[in-house]
């Protein structure tokens, strides 16, 4: 196995009226590729600064991010682009969808980015929307869908280019239990088939039990680190 992402020492400080606060505090870890893991803790541990670093959506105060071999610390704007359009599939917790660009557009955006064809794009992106419960909303818009409509249009556009890495915060909390029961059916299939990594931000039970290993964040700090035994 290779090493897909690995933090040594990674502090990240914010400032809250002028008081430095760590956000994680020296933090070592190591995902491996094919790995399906789930980072948990309460809300301020530190989960969702974490992805961000690894995403290359911020940078650490201090310590090394290495995310497919890549010092995410000394590549230009540009390379953080290209790492994040090529290796890296994110489902944020605000959806982070176009709202000019419907269903479809938003879901096959990367696809486009990439320069696929368009055949490629159509067959992949139906079929996607078909899996996530979406056939017959194609052409809606954002404003004209449910929060857990738009969060799937979201998770159809992370795993649409077959990403390296998938980063989900919280990719459940707005789905009901069966939607949510069929999209993991389909990122575990993802994981099994293409070897893509998945690595989860959540508090859902679902998404932990059929995690193979779960992180557990306190105070910015690694808490925990097990293997699932259910996973």
């Amino acid at each position: 196995m290779n090493d897909l992402i690995r933090l040594e020492k990674v502090v990240k400080e914010y400032r809250d009226n002028g008081v430095p606060v760590k956000a994680l505090d020296s933090v070592d870890l190591v995902i491996e590729q094919g790995e399906f893991t789930v980072v948990m803790g309460p809300s301020g541990s530190g989960k969702s600064t974490m992805l961000n670093l690894i995403g290359g959506l911020d940078q650490p105060t201090s310590g090394l991010v290495k995310v497919v071999g890549k010092d995410t610390s000394v590549l230009s704007g540009t390379e953080l682009s290209r790492l994040r359009l090529y290796k890296i599939g994110f489902v944020f917790q605000a959806y982070n969808l176009v709202p000019v660009l419907t269903a479809y557009e938003n879901a096959e955006y990367v696809l486009m980015l990439q320069g696929r064809p368009a055949s490629e794009r159509r067959e992949r992106i139906m079929g996607l929307l078909k899996t996530v419960g979406l056939t017959g909303l194609e052409n809606r818009f954002p404003r004209e869908l449910s929060g857990g409509q738009q969060q799937r249009v979201a998770i159809a556009r992370a795993i649409a280019p077959e990403p390296d890495l998938v980063l989900a915060d919280e990719p459940t909390a707005n789905v009901d239990s069966k939607t949510s029961e069929s999209l993991l059916d389909l990122m575990m299939q993802l994981n099994a088939d293409k070897g893509v990594t998945f690595l989860f931000s959540t508090h859902d039970p679902a998404v932990m039990q059929r995690a193979r290993r779960i992180i557990r964040l306190k105070d910015g700090r690694i808490d925990a680190d097990e293997e699932n035994p259910r996973g």
